[in-house]
């Protein structure tokens, strides 16, 4: 299957987010990074902005929440009707219990990991999780440095998701570019999350280089 696009509107302009958002309606999902000031330093959006996207998305909402607490408020963005809610490993004091809260109210459930993070105890309980999200940055802010040393964990994950033959997604949020998605999908990402290089020129332009891009790695295996 192609990999999915799921351009971040971190990178769009907070004024004009409906605009935004129909500019990648050729992308598969909209990522929305959800920051409380705590977990991380940065302050974006909550619940009403995120519940007025789902409204007017073109495309699902991959939510990503990056707050602290996230056993309390992951199932309530599920409950706005978002197609995927993924939370913090860090933030979570039962991470299972969460994310059959998140599907019990009809949304994806997906784990992320900071790039310090081991996977290996979230892939002990795959059937748990519908995605997980390997953080190739650190969390918080748009812009930074794609960390390739975070491959090898991705590459652990992508093999635990083959060896059990469930429907996982991986996908990977930091530093993504035409260059680098490339790096990522030869580790093993099916889902790749973009900011600055899908909104720092034309949308739709910048999503079918990057599809272009990824698709030299299937073709190439």
């Amino acid at each position: 299957m192609p990999v999915r696009i799921s351009p971040s509107i971190l990178s769009a302009d907070f004024a004009n987010l409906e605009r935004d958002l129909g500019r990648i309606a050729t992308a598969d999902l909209v990522h929305v990074d959800v920051m409380d000031g705590h977990f991380v330093p940065n302050l974006t959006i909550g619940l009403p902005v995120v519940e007025r996207l789902q409204q007017v998305s073109p495309v699902p909402l991959d939510v990503h929440l990056m707050i602290d607490d996230a056993d309390r408020w992951a199932p309530r963005y599920a409950e706005l009707g978002a197609f995927s809610v993924t939370f913090s490993a860090e933030a979570a004091a039962d991470p299972v219990a969460t994310a059959r809260a998140i599907r019990s109210s009809g949304a994806r459930a997906s784990i992320a990991v900071k790039p310090g993070t081991p996977v290996e105890p979230y892939l002990e309980t795959l059937d748990e999780f519908d995605m997980i999200l390997v953080m190739t940055v650190e969390p918080g802010f748009g812009g930074q440095s794609f960390q390739a040393d975070t491959m090898p964990k991705l590459a652990r994950a992508r093999e635990a998701v083959r060896a059990s033959g469930l429907d996982v997604w991986l996908e990977v949020d930091g530093g993504i570019d035409t260059e680098t998605i490339v790096t990522a999908v030869a580790a093993g990402a099916d889902t790749v999350v973009a900011g600055s290089a899908v909104y720092g020129g034309d949308p739709a332009e910048r999503i079918a280089a990057l599809r272009a891009a990824a698709a030299t790695v299937a073709l190439s295996s």
